[in-house]
Parts: C-alpha cells; structure tokens; sequence
C-alpha cells in the first residue's frame, strides 16, 4: 500500500496580514543621531518594528533627507508592479503615525499612499556601481 502523505492545512490566501510590505529605516550616518534633533529616535524604530516588519540599515546616501524610512512593497504587490518609496525627513511622530497606518492597510500596490505622505516622498539618486 503506498505510503500516504499528511495532509497540510491550506495557505492562506496572500494579503497584506500575511505577506506585509517592510520599512527599511537609516540609522547611524546621519539619520537617528544627535544631527537631527528635536526627534526621539528609539521611539520612532520601536514604534515602527511594533507593527511592521522593519530593517535597519546604516546609511542610505541620502543624508540630505534625514530621517529617511523606505515603504517597500509587499511580495505580492511588487510582483504586480508596485515600487519602494522613499520618505526623507521623517522627524516627526504624526509622520510615523501615517507610516504606521499605510502600512498596516498594505503599503505600495495595495493601499493609496496617503496625501500627507507626498510632502515627505523623494526619488533617490541612482547609485553609482
């Protein structure tokens, strides 16, 4: 008799609960140091990696922009055409506030940016190979 395999429960269906987009985060050039004050830099990591997945990266090359917190894309909606966007001068916690909530509906591909989010989102220069 052949041996039967267990059965598995199904996947879930793909959304933005399972396969959520990620924050990449600058820190320690310019971005979360004294340079930028006024802003509570712990607060705003710990207030992203408590609903988001969250990279912390050491420096993007943008200091120019600092704070700078990239959305990327679920997956999913990156499959589907959806792009990183990049947030410079994050220095606020309304600011991270928004991030948090575009995010948690599904980030780029999947939920509107947010209007108050365009003041902040810039194209990055290009990286020289």
């Amino acid at each position: 008799m052949p041996r039967q395999r267990p059965e598995r429960a199904a996947a879930p269906a793909s959304s933005a609960a399972t396969t959520p987009c990620r924050v990449v985060v600058c820190r320690d050039c310019c971005c979360g140091t004294p340079k930028i004050t006024g802003v509570d830099h712990e607060r705003q990591l710990a207030r992203l990696a408590e609903e988001v997945p969250v990279r912390v990266a050491d420096c993007l090359d943008v200091c120019e922009h600092a704070n700078v917190i990239v959305v990327q894309p679920s997956a999913a909606a990156r499959a589907a055409g959806a792009r990183p966007v990049w947030l410079g001068l994050v220095n606020d916690a309304d600011a991270t506030e928004d991030i948090v909530t575009w995010v948690r509906e599904g980030g780029p591909g999947v939920a509107p940016c947010p209007d108050i989010l365009d003041l902040y989102a810039f194209t990055p220069p290009r990286r020289q190979g």
